[in-house]
């Protein structure tokens, strides 16, 4: 048996940060969100939250997605006049060549908004919450002010993460 140190633990995720995955948001309009279930998987489903709303039209509009240097076209859809949507299979293409997963964070600055095209930059920010907190009956979310703590209350080591918007 070899030296633990010198092992690798497939456990462990390692996560590379490139220089144009992140960056300071430049005082456009954004959203940001932790990824949930629904978001991943097996709905695949983001609405942009009404915020956003007085920016965008009334009526189904193209959108692009840009992340590491790749684009997603999709279109967000209007849903009776009031929630607006990505459309499910783009969507479902942006997480799974993302490998995003429940836990996960996502800020979606609007760099580009007009009748024919919105384009939102994205940065990725990886939840890494440990498997046995995914079960929807130990893992809790409380916003308070800016800042969202997420955790698990009923496992054995309970913890929680906060992040705040500045």
């Amino acid at each position: 048996m070899g030296d633990p140190a010198s092992q690798s633990s497939s456990s462990d995720p390692t996560i590379e940060l490139h220089g144009d995955e992140f960056w300071p948001l430049s005082g456009k309009p954004f959203f940001d969100i932790i990824l949930a279930k629904s978001h991943v998987n097996p709905k695949c489903q983001m609405s942009i939250p009404s915020k956003l709303h007085p920016l965008l039209l009334s009526c189904s509009v193209p959108v692009v997605l840009t992340f590491g240097g790749k684009t997603w076209e999709m279109t967000c859809n209007t849903a009776n006049n009031a929630q607006k949507f990505f459309d499910r299979p783009s969507w479902k293409a942006f997480v799974d060549d993302n490998n995003l997963k429940v836990g996960d964070g996502c800020v979606f600055e609007l760099t580009e908004c007009s009748s024919t095209k919105l384009v939102f930059r994205v940065q990725i920010l990886r939840g890494e919450i440990p498997a046995q907190l995914l079960d929807k009956d130990t893992l809790v979310a409380i916003k308070f002010g800016r800042t969202l703590f997420i955790g698990g209350t009923k496992s054995k080591e309970p913890f929680f993460v906060s992040y705040r918007k500045e």
